[in-house]
């Protein structure tokens, strides 16, 4: 029986350990040893005698940002569906991130969400493991820590110069060792491109006579600004605000977030789109804390003491690369994470979205593939988790005036049930949190279309507000 998107998205995002690994490879190449790489790097130590990661910065993960990560300076979201992956190929992950640091938030006493001003229901805590918010260094210098604690991965700082193909498979890549100009092979019986991004990827096919695969783009231009501010509850004791404002009534759309994380920290940020681009002054930054987002984030800015500088960070578009498309691919070859798919990160799906192709390589890896032939059914796979992000994303950044398409078939219905559920879930709890569910990519989108949650959502929003439950 064929499954439905909402079926494999939930076998998907199992918390289960993988079981039936067996090594079926001699070595394994990641491009990229961001979230993406080294969560491939860890799926495929199971199944490879040698993982090699090519990664070209190799500074010390534990100093902050690294140059290779543009926004992570930025506020990042492990959403729940990522902790879960995280704890899967890391066992006791979160007790490890939260005994160094990571906020736990307890039971969301210290949590706002704000929607157009208005304070809504807080998305429900309850899971197996602890929500985690830090910022992206600590979270991933933990990662790579375990991942390169695993026995067979080995990491080489070098920059990736594309790959080596003999006939209809790849088995190799090149690289340029870091200090070096010339660049070496790196023989694979698989490789993964974790690039990010800027992925050249679809250059190396198309220059070795493979077809590109398919892009999609949607124009979100996006402005980030944040700021590091010592902790103190003197000036609040919130750990946790999301504001949100949606671009009704002639009104800006924008976004801001408090969050404490490691090292008794607030970070902040404050969004904007097209034009209105908050910058790297203070003042201007203050201002815009103070008159365009709830009390908390003015109070902060004005009586709280920044720790560094204010930092941007702007993002054109969000898009994806259609692998499950092409119909020819050469064997020994996937990607997994931004070089597959990347969306406005004010949803907090990047992390998560890596963490889930993850799961889509070892469940490829396990069910006996001939490693000769194209990764078809991990494409397919990771076209279920690519198109859930991109569902909830680019559906509702089409509701910003800039953004002018491409609207998907039967877009005008969709947008009015969805309106109904998400009104319904600002004051109908049940409703939230199945709303909830799908926004921390705990379950595909399809659920919000069961007939049982449209009539819910309707019959809530009918009901005269003093008589709902």
């Amino acid at each position: 029986m064929r499954l439905s998107s909402a079926q494999l998205f939930h076998e998907i995002a199992t918390p289960g350990p993988p079981s039936g690994t067996r090594v079926v490879m001699r070595r394994a190449v990641v491009l990229g040893g961001s979230m993406a790489g080294l969560l491939a790097a860890r799926v495929l130590s199971d199944h490879a005698d040698e993982v090699l990661v090519i990664e070209r910065d190799g500074s010390d993960v534990d100093d902050g940002p690294r140059v290779g990560v543009p926004q992570g300076s930025q506020v990042h979201a492990l959403l729940p569906a990522g902790a879960v992956q995280l704890e899967r190929w890391f066992p006791g992950f979160a007790d490890e991130a939260i005994a160094g640091g990571a906020v736990a938030p307890e039971d969301g006493s210290r949590d706002r969400f704000f929607m157009n001003g208005k304070v809504r229901l807080a998305p429900p805590l309850e899971q197996d493991w602890p929500v985690l918010v830090s910022t992206r260094p600590y979270l991933e210098a933990k990662v790579r820590h375990r991942t390169l604690a695993v026995d067979n991965i080995r990491l080489v700082v070098g920059r990736a110069d594309g790959l080596v193909f003999d006939g209809e498979r790849v088995v190799g890549a090149r690289y340029v060792p870091e200090g070096g100009t010339e660049a070496v092979t790196a023989t694979a019986d698989f490789v993964v491109d974790a690039m990010g991004r800027s992925s050249r990827l679809g250059d190396w096919l198309e220059g070795a006579g493979w077809p590109r695969p398919p892009m999609r783009r949607m124009p979100i231009k996006l402005n980030y600004a944040t700021a590091m501010f010592a902790y103190d509850e003197a000036i609040s004791d919130l750990w946790s605000v999301i504001a949100q404002y949606s671009p009704d009534d002639g009104r800006p759309a924008r976004i801001g977030g408090v969050l404490r994380v490691e090292g008794d920290r607030w970070i902040m940020l404050i969004a904007g789109y097209g034009d209105d681009r908050p910058g790297r002054d203070v003042a201007d930054y203050t201002a815009r804390c103070r008159n365009h987002f709830p009390a908390v984030f003015g109070d902060v800015a004005e009586r709280g003491r920044m720790l560094g500088d204010v930092v941007t960070y702007h993002q054109a578009d969000s898009r994806r690369r259609d692998f499950h498309e092409l119909e020819r691919l050469p064997a020994g070859l996937v990607a997994a994470g931004d070089a597959i798919a990347s969306f406005n990160p004010v949803y907090g799906q990047g992390m998560t979205s890596a963490a889930l192709h993850a799961s889509c390589l070892s469940t490829y890896l396990r069910s006996e593939p001939r490693l000769d032939e194209p990764a078809k059914a991990y494409f397919d796979r990771v076209a279920v988790v690519v198109d859930a992000a991109w569902q909830v994303s680019t559906f509702a950044d089409l509701e910003l005036p800039h953004v002018d398409g491409p609207y998907p078939r039967g877009y005008k219905l969709i947008r009015w049930l969805s309106g109904q559920v998400f009104k319904a879930s600002m004051t109908d709890a049940v409703t939230n949190e199945r709303l909830a569910r799908i926004t921390t990519m705990l379950a595909h989108p399809q659920q919000l279309a069961k007939p049982g949650t449209i009539l819910r959502a309707l019959r809530v929003n009918l009901l005269p507000a003093p008589t709902r439950r």
